[in-house]
């Protein structure tokens, strides 16, 4: 590991906002206390995200003000300075090529994917190069993305896995890449545990169908990272969240839009790509507990 906390620095890539807290909320809370330079990158503005509720329902973009990319601008500032300790400064939101270079796709076959800005019609090399040059002006030794499905099979989830992965490469190849890089998955045992620990089902909720819900077996995950400590951290923020989430009254679950109940977990996991490049693993039973072990 690095000599102190400071010398530290995590980059985490997301497609919308609300990503960041959902899948890594819990590890940014952790880090940032822990001293680590964490920054957070997000792709687009999430302007095709289905609103809950009536309060912001006229923000969106089809047959709405088309404004909610701008009002998650703030709700990300939210999350992300309810992710930061007391008495620091919030973390503030950073957006690939700036706020609104590239625009939320929507989900597959969604007219959404034909508007000029869509990150799904941008021009490939033109996200890779504005990553890579992120890479190379913070030099991040950690970077955290998407799974090849991204996650859940989000064309814009998808597009950040594969802009990253050749992110990476290249800034490897003059020397600036990270040392380690890591996607952001579900583990099943987790899910299935906090599912089973559900007593109450919220008014208009529903329990996810048998495999509904994305996760991966337990054999595969190498990482996991206690965030029982930041589970207060990582439950504001996805309250900061409105239009796009519902945190359940308990404080233990939570639902999108499609009012699917799923687990706030106590740990989030991670799998580390190219294992054979690191000795951290250690015996093929264990698991890291730390996203910089075996980084000096």
């Amino acid at each position: 590991m690095t000599g102190t906390p400071a010398g530290r620095r995590l980059l985490l890539v997301h497609a919308h906002p609300d990503d960041e807290t959902i899948m890594t909320g819990g590890t940014i809370a952790r880090y940032l206390a822990e001293g680590v330079d964490v920054r957070v990158l997000t792709f687009t503005l999430g302007e095709e995200g289905e609103v809950i509720g009536d309060e912001w329902a006229q923000l969106v973009a089809d047959g709405g003000a088309d404004q909610l990319g701008g009002f998650r601008i703030l709700e990300l500032s939210r999350a992300l300075a309810a992710l930061t300790p007391d008495g620091r400064a919030p973390l503030r939101p950073r957006f690939l090529g700036g706020a609104g270079r590239w625009r939320d796709s929507g989900m597959a076959g969604a007219p959404s994917a034909n508007h000029p800005r869509a990150l799904v019609r941008a021009a490939f090399d033109e996200p890779v190069g504005a990553l890579v040059d992120v890479l190379t002006e913070f030099a991040p030794q950690v970077v955290v993305s998407y799974d090849a499905s991204g996650t859940y099979g989000h064309p814009d989830h998808k597009l950040v896995h594969e802009v990253t992965a050749a992110a990476v490469a290249r800034a490897r190849e003059v020397g600036s890449g990270p040392v380690k890089v890591y996607e952001s998955v579900t583990e099943r045992s987790a899910l299935e545990s906090g599912l089973a620990r559900a007593v109450t089902v919220p008014d208009g909720w529903r329990m996810p169908h048998d495999g509904e819900l994305p996760s991966y077996p337990d054999a595969d995950i190498t990482t996991e990272i206690d965030i029982s400590a930041y589970l207060a951290h990582k439950v504001a923020a996805l309250a900061a969240h409105a239009t796009q989430v519902t945190v359940a009254a308990s404080g233990t679950e939570y639902a999108l839009s499609n009012n699917i109940l799923q687990p706030i977990a106590r740990a989030e996991h991670f799998i580390l790509t190219e294992p054979e490049r690191h000795e951290s693993l250690g015996a093929a039973d264990t698991r890291e507990s730390d996203l910089f072990a075996g980084i000096d």
